[in-house]
């Protein structure tokens, strides 16, 4: 099997979603797979760190440039999508853009490192 995708492990350490039977498959790659493996640990840290943050861990929302790297990296659009609107705690917002922010910026750092290893390989 080849290796899981860098969005696939994102999926995985959110745990969000009923395991499927994909889900499955990249786990037992992962138990096989030294740097699958890390990549996936690395992911899980961020996660629990966002998710365990407190506000006061937070002394202000996080920055606008925030959205625009968030926005940027995932649609190449210019525009900052906006913070969950569902969420009326302006620091749940703040935390929620922290872990966005965190896991788009490992998710970045996954796939480069996957393309540098790839053009190493190859």
């Amino acid at each position: 099997m080849a290796h899981v995708e860098p969005a696939h492990l994102v999926e995985l350490a959110l745990r969000n979603a009923t395991p499927t039977d994909a889900d499955a498959e990249a786990l037992r790659h992962v138990e096989e797979c030294e740097r699958c493996r890390d990549e996936l640990r690395v992911l899980l840290r961020v996660v629990t760190a966002a998710r365990t943050a407190h506000l006061v861990d937070l002394p202000a929302a996080p920055p606008e440039h925030v959205w625009r790297v968030i926005s940027r990296d995932i649609s190449h659009d210019t525009a900052p999508p906006r913070p969950p609107s569902h969420v009326r705690d302006r620091g749940k917002r703040a935390l929620l853009a922290l872990l966005a922010a965190a896991v788009t910026a490992v998710t970045g750092l996954a796939a480069r490192w996957s393309r540098h290893q790839r053009s190493k390989s190859g």
